[in-house]
């Protein structure tokens, strides 16, 4: 019988081509804040709430392990959804509109809370960032 259970997720690992430009996007864009700076493994921690995303440089000791660069046809993950408040769809539109990037109209999906609106957007390695309200 198992002794555990999953209470949330930690923190995911991207692999990333270019440290600058994915720094400022979790960081500029998406409001994640830097926690801490491994330059031993050229590995950023950024907090995400209560998780955490790293970001590795693809050159890096730990990228490297990883193989060839990610790309739309290959991808580091699916995608991963962060939970935000709020949710306004008209201004997170315009807002991400408005950096150039692509983002469609909400769609109601399930996640940890249950269903809630979400759109998608692309950081700039190609991954699936899905933003989920409650």
């Amino acid at each position: 019988m198992r002794f555990f259970r999953v209470r949330n997720i930690d923190h995911i690992v991207l692999r990333v081509q270019d440290m600058d430009k994915s720094l400022d996007f979790y960081t500029n864009i998406l409001g994640c804040e830097v926690a801490k700076r491994n330059e031993k493994y050229q590995m950023i921690h950024l907090r995400a709430g209560s998780a955490m995303i790293d970001i590795i440089d693809i050159k890096g000791p730990l990228g490297i392990e990883g193989g060839a660069a990610p790309e739309n046809e290959r991808r580091n993950v699916d995608h991963f959804c962060l939970n935000i408040e709020p949710f306004d769809e008209s201004a997170l539109i315009d807002y991400f509109k408005g950096l150039g990037m692509k983002v469609d109209r909400a769609e109601t999906r399930y996640g940890a809370e249950g269903y809630g609106a979400s759109i998608y957007i692309r950081d700039p390695d190609g991954n699936r960032v899905e933003l989920k309200g409650k």
